[in-house]
């Protein structure tokens, strides 16, 4: 068996003029639907997902560690904290303001702002930067175990047999001795 390892990127220019145009339309749709919210069907769980993976399509054609070196952590961790914050403050925020959390209802008579604005706040603000956050994150997690170095414990497995078929060889030649 050869020690040599596939790359895990292959640069296809079909698959990279495929992106290159559709990506706009999907990151266009996803934020159509995420700006949208509780408005319309869909709304911004599904739109955050669909910015998340258009980022995955990108990372697909042009490359994991490009995409990654484009996104830093700091930038993704970023993301999904803004989301949590933004969720948790309006929801702290009613509380604060005599209601349970995420009782839109007391934003109105305190602060004289819709409670529909409050809704928005967290399907656009919270729950979109939460998700394509996480999408892209839990991609970038996964990818990372499937470097040429450690793909999927191949290279450890060969290591291991290597070292045992020089183990052994060498066995067979004290016993002779």
């Amino acid at each position: 068996m050869p020690d040599s390892f596939d790359d895990t990127y292959t640069e296809s220019q079909v698959i990279m003029t495929t992106v290159k145009v559709i990506a706009p339309f999907t990151l266009t749709y996803g934020l159509f639907m995420v700006l949208h919210g509780a408005d319309t069907p869909g709304g911004s769980f599904q739109g955050g997902a669909i910015v998340g993976v258009t980022v995955l399509m990108i990372a697909f054609a042009f490359g994991i560690d490009p995409t990654r070196q484009w996104l830093r952590n700091s930038f993704l961790v970023g993301l999904v904290t803004g989301g949590v914050a933004i969720f948790a403050g309006i929801g702290l925020g009613t509380i604060l303001l005599g209601g349970a959390f995420l009782e839109y209802d007391r934003i109105y008579p305190a602060l004289g702002i819709k409670g529909k604005w409050g809704m928005e706040a967290i399907e656009i603000g919270g729950i979109a930067l939460i998700v394509s956050g996480v999408v892209i994150t839990l991609f970038f997690a996964m990818a990372s175990g499937f470097t040429p170095e450690r793909r999927g414990g191949r290279a450890e497995a060969l290591e291991a047999t290597s070292e045992r078929a020089s183990d052994a060889a060498e066995r067979e030649v004290n016993d002779g001795d």
